[in-house]
C-alpha cells in the first residue's frame, strides 16, 4: 500500500461545492504514480525502457463528498499483477475524519511504444520482481 495526501483545490469542485466526480480519476493517477515511485521506479523510467501502462478499465464508487480545502488521503494498493496486466485499488479518505469517500480500481496493460501488449515478467524481470515483492507483502 502507499498513501498520497492532497488538498482539494477550488477548481476541483462543482457548483454544489463538492469535488467533481471526474477529478477522482486524476487522484487515482496520483496514487498509482506514487505507488510506483515508492517502490523505486517511476513512470518516466518505465517509458524510457519503452514500457507504457495504458488504462483499459476504471471503476469508482462514490460514498461521500470531498469539499474545497479538505485534505484527503489516497490509499493505493495492488490487487493483481501478471506479466501482461496490473490492477490497482484505491481508497480516498478524508484525512481528519478517516471517512471513506471513494473506492475504486483501475486495470492497465503493459505495452510497448506502439501499444502492443508485452509480458513485463519476460521483458523486464527486474521491474516485475520488484512490484511482485511488494504485492506479496501487502
Amino acid at each position: 500500500m502507499s498513501e498520497s495526501i492532497i488538498r482539494v483545490r477550488y477548481q476541483e469542485t462543482d457548483q454544489m461545492g463538492v469535488v467533481y466526480h471526474a477529478n477522482y480519476l486524476t487522484w487515482f493517477e496520483i496514487g498509482r504514480t506514487d505507488y510506483i515511485r515508492q517502490r523505486g521506479f517511476t513512470y518516466q523510467r518505465l517509458e524510457h525502457k519503452g514500457v507504457l501502462l495504458p488504462v483499459v478499465e476504471v471503476e469508482a464508487r462514490y460514498l461521500a463528498p470531498a469539499r474545497y480545502d479538505d485534505e484527503v488521503v489516497i490509499v493505493t494498493g495492488l490487487e493483481e499483477l501478471l506479466g501482461s496486466k496490473i490492477v490497482f485499488t484505491y481508497q480516498v479518505k478524508h484525512k481528519e475524519t478517516e471517512k471513506l469517500l471513494v473506492k475504486g480500481r483501475s486495470k492497465h496493460l503493459w505495452t510497448d511504444q506502439n501499444l502492443k501488449r508485452i509480458n513485463l515478467a519476460r521483458q523486464f524481470p527486474e521491474v516485475f520482481q520488484l512490484l511482485q515483492s511488494y504485492k506479496e507483502k501487502s
